[in-house]
């Protein structure tokens, strides 16, 4: 079994579907292994997209997942991280297909209702990051 992260962004945690997101998660074969609520603070957001530090959105995406509450969990089943990724949707909610979660929950680049690892190396990085001792 493989394990990725999943962290349902502060848009989505305001608009109450957090519920419905594991829902689904979980009607697509994963199975949620550790989950919690946090408020990042700005040096913590800012050390989880430290590879965006140079990136000239890095300030506003910090600034977004500081902006409230958001809720990792690491998610596990065979082939997690691609299949995360392709059922999440692309990055840019305006184009994630409907039945996708960016799709039905997100509304742009930056409100796109979840973040989920890109490789099972960052998933490891990411899930100690938020679940580490």
């Amino acid at each position: 079994m493989e394990r990725t992260l999943m962290i349902v962004k502060p848009d989505a945690v305001a608009k109450n579907a957090i519920g419905q997101i594991i829902a689904r998660v979980e009607s697509e074969g994963f199975v949620v292994r550790q989950l919690r609520m946090v408020e990042l603070s700005v040096e913590r957001a800012g050390d989880f997209y430290a590879v965006h530090r140079e990136r000239p959105f890095y300030g506003e995406l910090v600034g977004f997942m500081t902006s409230g509450p958001a809720v990792p969990m690491v998610l596990e089943r065979e082939n997690a991280v691609a299949h995360l990724r392709g059922y999440i949707g692309p990055t840019n909610s305006n184009e994630a297909p409907a039945g996708t979660i960016r799709g039905d929950f997100g509304t742009d680049v930056q409100f796109n209702a979840v973040h989920a690892s890109d490789s099972t190396d960052n998933a490891a990085i990411e899930i100690e990051f938020f679940f580490g001792e």
